[in-house]
């Protein structure tokens, strides 16, 4: 039976209406906010190591020191305090001792001696090798993207609002940047930035490099956007002018969705390597988007990367200007509660989906087949019939690192394409109870718009957006939202979809959006035929629970070394599966497992199928219409 209270999304929103209060056990108690001085010299980036040097003010008496653990954008508790090293603390030239906290490994304890005004800190940071995020690979020879929080220390119980910063960088001889960040002068090779909050300067992330270029993409208008990119060659850094108007397409479209702009400039930071971390990462001003060294000149890593900008874009509106209220934490070390994830990254990922195609960054062919992986990958997830959507937003934290054996068991951060189908259906209600005289498009201008100008947050529950929904359209969103978000069973939402005129279908052949993912994930993709997907090594990465696959006794892990009795490669096991369909015969895979080999006999008959949307016949095309152009100019050929 139905609940008459507020669901348990509700409930959770409106646990946080009380504010963490902070006290602080440092030596500021009844002190001006302290203007710390952080200089970092990244001259030897290449090597991997950044070194920092850190003047925090300070009067006699006990003193903590926290470096950064939960991170806006990361969701959880990732600062990367495992690469600081070298740490020495002094007072007017004398060492101070210091130790760690023997529960929180992110706070280092020491005493100001008296007569002391500062405590200078000394340490090195070792740009990471592995891991994603502020935590991922994030330098190589010819390029470094440099996160504060990756370099920066502060005292305990301080608002990280409340707490200045004078920072400056040195870079390696000839390298040039970009940051949201203002700069106030540059000299012999030091870059010195305008004294800002501790919030600001670990929410501006600066991209350097020896192969740099910087594009302005909507000259003559205000506030400025840029396209700031560092690469491996000069030649990853030619865009052509197709792609360069396609991107100057979205920020109008942007502009057109929400109706104002909550930046003071804003700067798509794309780092093009082969030897970084693949990825994108939100800031309000900026953004840290981490890509192939040729997706600007590759047609299929063009395809494969086209939603990483749109959605961190959108971020700048939904999720750092409005930010649920358990992720708008006062500093860096309060615990963040991810509940309201399907709102910040899911209706970013719907919003994304939809301006990449309204700006020509995709075409509506690649939309179509974005929105029909999304779907079959949901519907796929078997962890559906156990786990809700909701509580992959509430375990954010921990499904990030979750490995990718057994993630349709598991279920992941299901909450970014799964958001795709919930904020789709939502749109496709609202269109239809005002007869197309509203969208989802109300919602966004009325809870992301109002006055623009530079960057301010403002925190929101689940009640907020259901209010704001009922504003626009008159629905039980609450009914509808709860429902989606408890609810457990075989089936991926897929009503939303079927409500613009489409359904999920199937094609023996893959189309040019799948074949981008196998090409630069190095993957092949057997999931919705025997129920595999694969490395280019053959390694079997996961297994859909009930499938052939499943049945006959694979698990992820294994290695396929023979199909029917030949040597695997994808084009033989493709070919396999395909003579099979409507045969008697099994499909006959030979496994190596560690030191044990292993014979699989699948009994499967249906050939290839892949994913696609299909047209309901007698229905009009709603898909179209919500990703036609609103702005102008715009490309959905």
């Amino acid at each position: 039976m139905r609940r008459k209270v507020v669901g348990l999304v509700g409930w959770l929103a409106l646990s946080l209406a009380v504010p963490v209060v902070l006290v602080s056990a440092s030596a500021f108690a009844a002190a001006p906010p302290p203007t710390l001085t952080l200089a970092v010299d990244a001259s030897e980036a290449p090597r991997g190591i950044l070194h920092a040097r850190l003047t925090v003010p300070a009067t006699a008496g006990p003193l903590t020191l926290v470096y950064p653990k939960w991170l806006p954008g990361e969701h959880g508790p990732t600062g990367p305090v495992i690469d600081l090293v070298g740490l020495t603390l002094t007072a007017a030239g004398k060492p101070v001792p210091w130790f760690r906290d023997t529960l929180d490994m992110y706070a280092f304890h020491c005493t100001v001696p008296a007569g002391a005004q500062a405590i200078e800190a000394k340490y090195d940071f070792l740009l990471p090798a592995g891991g994603q995020f502020s935590s991922g690979v994030s330098s190589t020879q010819q390029l470094v993207l440099m996160s504060w929080n990756q370099v920066v220390l502060y005292p305990r119980g301080l608002a990280s609002d409340g707490v200045q910063v004078a920072a400056t960088l040195r870079l390696p001889e000839g390298w040039r940047f970009g940051t949201a960040l203002p700069v106030q002068g540059e000299s012999m090779g030091t870059v010195r930035f305008a004294t800002t909050t501790l919030t600001t300067l670990v929410d501006s992330p600066v991209l350097a490099g020896a192969w740099f270029r910087s594009v302005r993409l909507n000259p003559g208008l205000s506030p400025p956007v840029f396209l700031d990119m560092a690469a491996d060659s000069r030649e990853a850094l030619e865009i052509s002018l197709e792609r360069q108007a396609a991107l100057q397409h979205l920020v109008a479209e942007a502009g057109a969705l929400f109706g104002s702009r909550h930046y003071r400039d804003y700067h798509f930071l794309l780092t093009l390597s082969d030897h970084t971390a693949h990825f994108g990462l939100e800031h309000h001003e900026s953004s840290d988007d981490r890509v192939h060294e040729r997706m600007l000149i590759d047609n299929e890593m063009w395809l494969y990367h086209t939603n990483l900008l749109p959605h961190e874009y959108v971020h700048s509106w939904n999720g750092k200007h409005r930010r649920p209220a358990g992720l708008a934490t006062p500093d860096h070390q309060q615990p963040m509660r991810g509940e309201l994830l399907w709102v910040y990254e899911g209706l970013t990922q719907y919003l994304g989906f939809v301006l990449g195609a309204r700006s020509g960054v995709r075409d509506l062919a690649t939309a179509r087949d974005a929105l029909a992986y999304a779907a079959a990958q949901q519907e796929l997830h078997r962890g559906r019939e156990w786990r809700p959507l909701l509580d992959t937003a509430v375990a954010a934290q921990i499904l990030y690192g979750a490995s990718d054996a057994w993630e349709s068991w598991r279920r992941g951060t299901d909450f970014y394409n799964e958001g795709i189908l919930l904020w789709l259906e939502a749109d496709a209600l609202i269109r239809r109870a005002s007869g197309s005289a509203r969208s989802l498009d109300d919602f966004c201008r009325r809870f992301h718009g109002g006055e623009g100008g530079g960057p301010v947050v403002k925190p929101y529950t689940y009640d907020d957006v259901i209010a704001t929904m009922g504003e626009i359209a008159q629905q039980d969103w609450r009914r509808f939202f709860d429902e989606h978000l408890e609810a457990t069973g075989p089936h991926a939402p897929l009503a939303g979809i079927e409500a613009c005129g489409w359904r999920l279908g199937w094609a023996d052949t893959l189309s040019a959006f799948e074949k981008s993912i196998e090409s630069c994930g190095k993957l092949t993709d057997m999931q919705y035929s025997i129920g595999l997907v694969l490395t280019d090594e053959a390694r079997i990465v996961d297994v859909i629970p009930g499938s052939a696959a499943a049945r006959a006794g694979l698990s992820p892990g294994m290695k396929l070394l023979a199909v029917n009795g030949r040597r695997y490669t994808p084009k033989v096991l493709r070919a396999a599966v395909k003579a099979g369909k409507g045969a008697s015969q099994m499909l006959e895979l030979l496994a190596e497992h560690a030191d044990y080999f292993r014979t699989c006999r699948l009994d499967y008959h249906d050939g290839e199928k892949y994913p696609l949307l299909e047209r309901l016949a007698g229905r009009p095309d709603l898909l179209a219409a919500i990703l036609a152009p609103a702005a102008g100019g715009g490309t959905t050929k």
